[in-house]
Protein backbone atom coordinates (compact mmCIF):
# COMPACT_ATOMS: atom_id res chain seq x y z
CA UNK A 1 0.00 0.00 0.00
CA UNK A 2 1.10 3.53 -1.27
CA UNK A 3 0.72 6.35 0.84
CA UNK A 4 -0.28 9.47 -1.18
CA UNK A 5 0.66 12.71 -0.80
CA UNK A 6 -2.83 14.91 -0.48
CA UNK A 7 -2.03 18.89 -0.84
CA UNK A 8 -4.13 20.43 1.92
CA UNK A 9 -6.26 23.62 1.79
CA UNK A 10 -4.22 26.77 2.30
CA UNK A 11 -4.46 28.52 5.71
CA UNK A 12 -4.42 31.98 6.36
CA UNK A 13 -2.21 33.37 8.41
CA UNK A 14 -1.77 37.07 9.90
CA UNK A 15 0.91 38.88 9.28
CA UNK A 16 1.57 42.36 10.69
CA UNK A 17 1.46 45.64 8.74
CA UNK A 18 4.89 47.49 8.26
CA UNK A 19 5.61 50.45 10.21
CA UNK A 20 5.38 53.44 8.34
CA UNK A 21 8.59 56.13 8.15
CA UNK A 22 6.72 58.71 9.63
CA UNK A 23 4.75 56.51 12.59
CA UNK A 24 7.69 57.88 15.24
CA UNK A 25 7.31 61.56 13.91
CA UNK A 26 3.60 61.09 14.16
CA UNK A 27 4.07 60.12 17.59
CA UNK A 28 6.22 62.66 18.88
CA UNK A 29 3.89 65.01 17.49
CA UNK A 30 1.28 63.83 18.97
CA UNK A 31 3.42 63.52 22.32
CA UNK A 32 3.88 67.11 22.10
CA UNK A 33 0.48 68.16 21.03
CA UNK A 34 -0.90 66.38 23.96
CA UNK A 35 1.77 66.79 26.27
CA UNK A 36 2.02 69.02 29.59
CA UNK A 37 3.35 71.93 28.44
CA UNK A 38 0.14 72.31 25.65
CA UNK A 39 -2.39 71.59 28.65
CA UNK A 40 -0.62 74.37 30.43
CA UNK A 41 -1.15 76.91 27.63
CA UNK A 42 -4.24 75.74 26.76
CA UNK A 43 -5.56 76.03 30.47
CA UNK A 44 -4.12 79.57 30.58
CA UNK A 45 -6.17 79.98 27.30
CA UNK A 46 -9.29 78.61 28.77
CA UNK A 47 -8.98 80.88 31.92
CA UNK A 48 -8.72 83.60 29.81
CA UNK A 49 -12.28 82.87 28.20
CA UNK A 50 -13.65 81.98 31.10
CA UNK A 51 -12.59 85.61 32.42
CA UNK A 52 -14.08 87.13 29.24
CA UNK A 53 -17.19 85.62 29.55
CA UNK A 54 -17.78 87.19 33.46
CA UNK A 55 -16.14 90.49 32.19
CA UNK A 56 -19.13 90.54 29.17
CA UNK A 57 -21.52 89.39 31.34
CA UNK A 58 -20.66 92.32 33.92
CA UNK A 59 -20.63 95.20 32.16
CA UNK A 60 -23.56 97.60 32.53
CA UNK A 61 -23.20 98.23 28.42
CA UNK A 62 -23.85 94.69 27.68
CA UNK A 63 -26.63 94.25 30.22
CA UNK A 64 -28.14 97.20 28.35
CA UNK A 65 -27.99 96.11 24.73
CA UNK A 66 -29.20 92.52 25.62
CA UNK A 67 -32.34 93.94 26.38
CA UNK A 68 -32.87 94.61 22.58
CA UNK A 69 -30.53 91.81 21.10
CA UNK A 70 -32.96 90.66 18.69
CA UNK A 71 -33.96 93.91 17.08
CA UNK A 72 -30.25 95.03 17.02
CA UNK A 73 -27.96 92.25 17.40
CA UNK A 74 -24.74 94.38 16.73
CA UNK A 75 -24.91 96.47 19.44
CA UNK A 76 -24.84 93.80 21.98
CA UNK A 77 -21.66 92.02 20.20
CA UNK A 78 -19.77 95.17 19.63
CA UNK A 79 -20.61 96.33 23.43
CA UNK A 80 -19.21 92.70 24.30
CA UNK A 81 -16.09 93.33 22.33
CA UNK A 82 -15.59 96.66 23.64
CA UNK A 83 -16.04 95.13 26.72
CA UNK A 84 -13.52 92.39 26.56
CA UNK A 85 -10.70 94.26 24.32
CA UNK A 86 -10.67 97.21 26.66
CA UNK A 87 -10.14 94.71 29.68
CA UNK A 88 -7.46 93.00 28.36
CA UNK A 89 -5.91 95.62 26.90
CA UNK A 90 -5.26 97.01 29.85
CA UNK A 91 -4.84 93.95 31.44
CA UNK A 92 -1.56 94.09 28.72
CA UNK A 93 -0.84 97.61 29.15
CA UNK A 94 -0.54 97.59 33.04
CA UNK A 95 1.43 94.16 32.89
CA UNK A 96 3.87 94.20 29.50
CA UNK A 97 4.01 97.33 28.13
CA UNK A 98 1.87 101.02 27.74
CA UNK A 99 1.35 102.95 24.42
CA UNK A 100 0.10 105.57 25.64
CA UNK A 101 3.89 106.72 27.90
CA UNK A 102 6.02 109.24 25.90
CA UNK A 103 9.27 107.01 25.12
CA UNK A 104 9.95 103.64 25.66
CA UNK A 105 11.30 103.71 28.70
CA UNK A 106 8.43 104.68 30.24
CA UNK A 107 6.60 102.49 28.51
CA UNK A 108 7.97 99.63 29.64
CA UNK A 109 7.79 100.34 33.96
CA UNK A 110 5.03 97.86 33.38
CA UNK A 111 7.00 95.07 32.59
CA UNK A 112 9.40 95.94 34.97
CA UNK A 113 6.37 96.15 37.28
CA UNK A 114 5.26 92.43 36.38
CA UNK A 115 9.10 91.20 37.12
CA UNK A 116 8.41 92.54 40.82
CA UNK A 117 5.32 90.96 41.36
CA UNK A 118 6.79 87.60 39.73
CA UNK A 119 10.08 87.85 41.86
CA UNK A 120 8.61 86.72 45.07
CA UNK A 121 6.07 84.13 43.40
CA UNK A 122 8.74 82.62 41.24
CA UNK A 123 11.27 81.51 44.31
CA UNK A 124 8.13 80.50 46.50
CA UNK A 125 7.03 78.36 43.65
CA UNK A 126 10.22 77.03 42.95
CA UNK A 127 9.91 76.07 47.07
CA UNK A 128 6.38 74.19 46.63
CA UNK A 129 7.56 72.33 43.63
CA UNK A 130 10.85 71.12 44.93
CA UNK A 131 9.30 69.44 47.52
CA UNK A 132 6.04 67.93 45.01
CA UNK A 133 9.01 66.90 42.63
CA UNK A 134 9.36 64.28 46.13
CA UNK A 135 6.24 63.49 46.60
CA UNK A 136 5.16 66.65 49.46
CA UNK A 137 2.69 68.98 49.61
CA UNK A 138 4.44 72.03 51.39
CA UNK A 139 1.46 74.20 51.93
CA UNK A 140 2.83 75.83 54.73
CA UNK A 141 4.45 79.11 52.74
CA UNK A 142 2.90 81.27 54.90
CA UNK A 143 4.28 80.30 58.05
CA UNK A 144 7.44 79.89 56.54
CA UNK A 145 7.64 83.51 54.51
CA UNK A 146 6.32 84.67 57.90
CA UNK A 147 9.14 83.82 59.93
CA UNK A 148 11.94 84.43 57.12
CA UNK A 149 10.58 87.94 56.94
CA UNK A 150 11.24 88.61 60.69
CA UNK A 151 14.27 87.60 60.84
CA UNK A 152 15.65 89.71 57.59
CA UNK A 153 13.78 92.26 59.05
CA UNK A 154 15.39 92.04 62.38
CA UNK A 155 18.74 91.85 60.82
CA UNK A 156 17.99 94.46 58.55
CA UNK A 157 16.93 97.11 60.99
CA UNK A 158 18.66 96.06 64.25
CA UNK A 159 22.30 95.24 63.36
CA UNK A 160 24.93 97.79 62.02
CA UNK A 161 27.16 96.73 58.93
CA UNK A 162 29.14 97.39 56.04
CA UNK A 163 26.59 97.86 52.77
CA UNK A 164 27.27 94.14 51.06
CA UNK A 165 27.60 92.84 54.04
CA UNK A 166 24.37 93.72 55.62
CA UNK A 167 22.63 92.58 53.07
CA UNK A 168 24.39 89.21 52.64
CA UNK A 169 23.60 88.85 56.22
CA UNK A 170 19.62 89.70 56.31
CA UNK A 171 19.36 87.49 53.34
CA UNK A 172 20.85 85.21 54.92
CA UNK A 173 18.99 85.31 58.32
CA UNK A 174 15.98 84.79 56.48
CA UNK A 175 16.78 82.02 54.68
CA UNK A 176 17.93 79.87 57.30
CA UNK A 177 15.08 80.86 59.28
CA UNK A 178 12.18 79.84 56.51
CA UNK A 179 14.69 76.92 56.44
CA UNK A 180 14.25 76.04 60.10
CA UNK A 181 10.14 76.27 59.75
CA UNK A 182 10.08 73.95 56.76
CA UNK A 183 12.98 71.24 58.35
CA UNK A 184 10.33 71.08 61.20
CA UNK A 185 7.94 69.89 58.82
CA UNK A 186 9.98 67.22 57.04
CA UNK A 187 11.70 66.26 60.69
CA UNK A 188 8.06 65.46 62.07
CA UNK A 189 7.33 63.35 58.80
CA UNK A 190 10.75 61.66 58.44
CA UNK A 191 10.57 60.68 62.44
CA UNK A 192 6.92 60.18 63.24
CA UNK A 193 5.11 60.27 59.99
CA UNK A 194 2.77 62.78 60.59
CA UNK A 195 1.49 64.06 57.49
CA UNK A 196 2.79 67.64 55.88
CA UNK A 197 -0.01 68.97 54.95
CA UNK A 198 -1.34 68.85 58.79
CA UNK A 199 1.90 70.04 60.23
CA UNK A 200 2.74 73.28 57.86
CA UNK A 201 -0.78 73.84 58.11
CA UNK A 202 -0.82 74.18 61.80
CA UNK A 203 2.83 75.94 61.59
CA UNK A 204 1.08 78.79 59.08
CA UNK A 205 -0.78 79.75 62.57
CA UNK A 206 1.60 79.30 64.98
CA UNK A 207 4.08 81.75 62.91
CA UNK A 208 1.02 84.11 62.64
CA UNK A 209 0.41 84.33 66.15
CA UNK A 210 3.83 84.64 67.06
CA UNK A 211 4.78 86.94 64.57
CA UNK A 212 1.78 89.14 65.81
CA UNK A 213 3.20 88.68 69.36
CA UNK A 214 6.37 90.12 68.49
CA UNK A 215 4.77 92.75 66.72
CA UNK A 216 3.17 94.09 69.43
CA UNK A 217 5.96 93.74 71.88
CA UNK A 218 8.16 96.78 72.41
CA UNK A 219 11.69 95.67 72.13
CA UNK A 220 11.42 92.67 69.90
CA UNK A 221 9.70 93.55 66.42
CA UNK A 222 7.75 96.48 67.21
CA UNK A 223 8.88 99.96 66.00
CA UNK A 224 10.19 101.95 69.49
CA UNK A 225 7.74 104.65 70.27
CA UNK A 226 4.95 103.09 68.37
CA UNK A 227 1.57 101.44 69.15
CA UNK A 228 1.08 100.56 65.72
CA UNK A 229 1.94 96.38 65.54
CA UNK A 230 4.99 97.59 62.60
CA UNK A 231 8.38 97.27 62.38
CA UNK A 232 11.39 100.12 61.92
CA UNK A 233 12.00 101.13 58.34
CA UNK A 234 14.85 98.56 57.09
CA UNK A 235 18.62 100.41 57.08
CA UNK A 236 19.77 101.53 53.74
CA UNK A 237 22.57 99.07 53.74
CA UNK A 238 20.07 96.29 54.11
CA UNK A 239 17.84 96.71 50.95
CA UNK A 240 18.40 95.43 47.82
CA UNK A 241 19.75 98.45 45.06
CA UNK A 242 17.36 98.99 42.18
CA UNK A 243 18.34 97.21 38.99
CA UNK A 244 17.05 99.96 36.33
CA UNK A 245 16.95 102.81 38.26
CA UNK A 246 14.95 104.51 40.93
CA UNK A 247 11.98 105.27 38.12
CA UNK A 248 11.18 101.52 38.70
CA UNK A 249 10.47 98.99 41.55
CA UNK A 250 12.53 96.70 40.18
CA UNK A 251 15.36 95.74 42.61
CA UNK A 252 17.97 93.42 42.61
CA UNK A 253 15.70 90.64 44.65
CA UNK A 254 14.91 89.53 41.56
CA UNK A 255 18.99 88.04 40.27
CA UNK A 256 17.67 86.29 43.37
CA UNK A 257 15.01 84.55 41.69
CA UNK A 258 17.09 83.58 38.48
CA UNK A 259 20.02 82.40 40.69
CA UNK A 260 17.53 79.76 42.38
CA UNK A 261 15.68 78.61 38.92
CA UNK A 262 19.26 77.90 37.66
CA UNK A 263 19.96 76.12 41.33
CA UNK A 264 17.23 74.35 41.19
CA UNK A 265 17.41 73.16 37.99
CA UNK A 266 21.10 71.89 38.52
CA UNK A 267 20.41 70.55 41.70
CA UNK A 268 17.62 68.02 40.24
CA UNK A 269 19.17 67.60 36.95
CA UNK A 270 22.92 67.62 37.62
CA UNK A 271 23.41 66.37 41.31
CA UNK A 272 23.15 62.82 42.98
CA UNK A 273 21.31 64.26 46.04
CA UNK A 274 18.43 65.56 43.00
CA UNK A 275 18.77 62.14 42.22
CA UNK A 276 17.54 60.47 45.44
CA UNK A 277 14.68 63.63 45.14
CA UNK A 278 13.61 62.40 42.30
CA UNK A 279 13.64 58.46 42.85
CA UNK A 280 11.77 59.28 46.16
CA UNK A 281 8.59 61.14 44.70
CA UNK A 282 8.47 58.80 42.13
CA UNK A 283 8.31 55.82 44.38
CA UNK A 284 9.61 55.93 47.84
CA UNK A 285 9.29 52.26 48.42
CA UNK A 286 11.56 51.29 45.52
CA UNK A 287 13.86 54.00 46.58
CA UNK A 288 14.13 52.64 50.10
CA UNK A 289 15.22 49.33 48.06
CA UNK A 290 17.92 50.87 46.16
CA UNK A 291 19.41 52.28 49.18
CA UNK A 292 18.39 55.81 49.51
CA UNK A 293 17.47 56.80 52.97
CA UNK A 294 13.91 57.95 52.69
CA UNK A 295 13.84 59.77 55.90
CA UNK A 296 16.63 62.10 55.28
CA UNK A 297 15.42 63.31 51.86
CA UNK A 298 11.96 64.24 53.42
CA UNK A 299 14.40 66.38 55.96
CA UNK A 300 16.55 67.78 53.17
CA UNK A 301 13.57 68.11 50.71
CA UNK A 302 11.82 70.96 53.63
CA UNK A 303 15.01 72.48 54.28
CA UNK A 304 15.89 73.77 50.97
CA UNK A 305 11.95 74.68 49.70
CA UNK A 306 11.90 76.39 52.89
CA UNK A 307 14.31 78.38 52.50
CA UNK A 308 13.33 79.49 48.83
CA UNK A 309 9.93 80.17 50.32
CA UNK A 310 11.66 82.11 53.28
CA UNK A 311 13.31 84.01 50.56
CA UNK A 312 9.90 85.28 49.11
CA UNK A 313 9.85 86.81 52.76
CA UNK A 314 13.13 88.27 52.31
CA UNK A 315 13.01 90.21 49.29
CA UNK A 316 9.07 91.31 50.47
CA UNK A 317 10.73 93.07 53.48
CA UNK A 318 14.41 93.53 51.69
CA UNK A 319 13.12 94.90 48.36
CA UNK A 320 9.48 95.69 48.40
CA UNK A 321 8.21 97.26 51.47
CA UNK A 322 10.99 98.36 53.38
CA UNK A 323 9.32 100.90 55.33
CA UNK A 324 8.89 98.44 57.85
CA UNK A 325 6.31 95.22 57.83
CA UNK A 326 3.08 94.16 59.74
CA UNK A 327 1.56 90.16 59.30
CA UNK A 328 0.11 90.90 56.45
CA UNK A 329 3.72 91.07 54.77
CA UNK A 330 2.89 87.45 52.85
CA UNK A 331 0.26 89.27 50.70
CA UNK A 332 -1.18 85.23 50.20
CA UNK A 333 1.82 84.80 48.04
CA UNK A 334 2.26 81.46 49.92
CA UNK A 335 -0.57 80.22 48.56
CA UNK A 336 -0.53 81.92 45.24
CA UNK A 337 2.91 79.89 44.90
CA UNK A 338 1.23 76.56 44.58
CA UNK A 339 -0.87 77.45 41.39
CA UNK A 340 2.26 78.91 40.12
CA UNK A 341 3.82 75.48 40.66
CA UNK A 342 1.24 73.15 39.23
CA UNK A 343 1.11 75.51 36.28
CA UNK A 344 4.76 75.15 36.10
CA UNK A 345 4.61 71.07 36.04
CA UNK A 346 6.83 71.83 39.36
CA UNK A 347 9.99 72.51 36.35
CA UNK A 348 11.97 75.03 37.27
CA UNK A 349 11.71 76.74 33.88
CA UNK A 350 8.25 76.09 34.01
CA UNK A 351 7.80 77.62 37.44
CA UNK A 352 9.47 81.00 36.12
CA UNK A 353 7.35 81.50 33.70
CA UNK A 354 4.24 80.84 35.40
CA UNK A 355 5.61 83.18 37.79
CA UNK A 356 6.03 85.81 35.42
CA UNK A 357 2.58 85.23 33.83
CA UNK A 358 0.94 85.88 37.81
CA UNK A 359 3.15 88.64 38.36
CA UNK A 360 1.54 90.38 35.05
CA UNK A 361 -2.17 89.00 36.44
CA UNK A 362 -1.18 91.04 39.52
CA UNK A 363 0.14 94.16 37.78
CA UNK A 364 -2.49 94.47 35.24
CA UNK A 365 -5.18 93.38 37.58
CA UNK A 366 -4.71 97.05 39.25
CA UNK A 367 -4.66 98.51 35.85
CA UNK A 368 -7.87 97.02 34.41
CA UNK A 369 -9.52 97.85 37.66
CA UNK A 370 -8.52 101.54 37.21
CA UNK A 371 -9.22 101.70 33.56
CA UNK A 372 -12.11 99.69 32.89
CA UNK A 373 -13.81 99.46 36.29
CA UNK A 374 -13.57 95.86 36.13
CA UNK A 375 -13.08 94.26 39.55
CA UNK A 376 -10.14 92.78 40.81
CA UNK A 377 -11.55 89.54 41.54
CA UNK A 378 -12.06 88.66 37.52
CA UNK A 379 -8.37 87.62 37.94
CA UNK A 380 -8.41 85.99 40.63
CA UNK A 381 -11.15 83.77 39.45
CA UNK A 382 -9.09 83.38 36.23
CA UNK A 383 -6.70 82.26 38.30
CA UNK A 384 -8.81 80.26 40.08
CA UNK A 385 -9.84 78.39 36.62
CA UNK A 386 -6.21 77.76 35.24
CA UNK A 387 -5.58 75.54 38.76
CA UNK A 388 -9.15 73.56 37.50
CA UNK A 389 -8.06 73.25 34.32
CA UNK A 390 -4.35 72.30 35.01
CA UNK A 391 -5.67 69.96 37.69
CA UNK A 392 -7.94 67.93 35.07
CA UNK A 393 -6.34 67.64 32.04
CA UNK A 394 -8.56 65.07 30.32
CA UNK A 395 -10.71 67.69 30.32
CA UNK A 396 -8.50 70.24 28.28
CA UNK A 397 -8.24 67.02 26.02
CA UNK A 398 -11.55 66.75 25.77
CA UNK A 399 -12.42 70.17 24.82
CA UNK A 400 -9.45 70.62 21.85
CA UNK A 401 -9.80 66.99 20.94
CA UNK A 402 -6.20 66.43 22.10
CA UNK A 403 -4.24 62.95 21.81
CA UNK A 404 -3.25 61.05 24.96
CA UNK A 405 0.91 61.01 24.87
CA UNK A 406 2.25 57.47 24.38
CA UNK A 407 -1.05 56.03 22.52
CA UNK A 408 -1.23 54.65 19.14
CA UNK A 409 -3.58 56.64 16.87
CA UNK A 410 -6.53 54.60 16.13
CA UNK A 411 -6.79 53.29 12.79
CA UNK A 412 -8.69 50.67 10.69
CA UNK A 413 -5.45 48.02 10.27
CA UNK A 414 -5.48 46.02 6.90
CA UNK A 415 -5.98 42.12 7.54
CA UNK A 416 -2.73 41.04 5.47
CA UNK A 417 -2.68 37.21 4.75
CA UNK A 418 -0.73 35.41 3.00
CA UNK A 419 -1.23 32.05 1.77
CA UNK A 420 0.48 29.12 3.29
CA UNK A 421 0.84 25.54 1.66
CA UNK A 422 0.88 22.72 4.43
CA UNK A 423 1.95 19.14 3.05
Amino acid sequence: MTETTAEKEPVPTAVPAEPKRDDRWSQAMRDIVGGSVMISILAVFLALVVGAILIALTDPRVQETAGYFFSRPGDMLSAIWQAVSGAYGALFQGSIYNFRRDGFLAGIKPLTDTLTYATPLIVAGLGVGLAFRVGMFNIGGRGQMLIAAAAAGWAGFALDLPPVLHLIVAVLFGMVGGALWGGIVGLLKARTGAHEVIVTIMLNYVALYLISFLLRTPGALQAPGSNNPKTPAMKETAVFPDLLGPQYNLHAGFLTAIAATVFIWWLLNRSSLGFQFRAVGENPNAALVAGINVKNVYVYTMLISGGLVGLAGVNQVLGTVTSGFSSGIDAGIGFDAITVALLGRSRPVGIFVAGVLFGAFKAGGFSMQAAEGIPIDIVLVVQSFIVLFIAAPPLVRAIFRLPTPGTAPRQQQPNVTKEVKVK
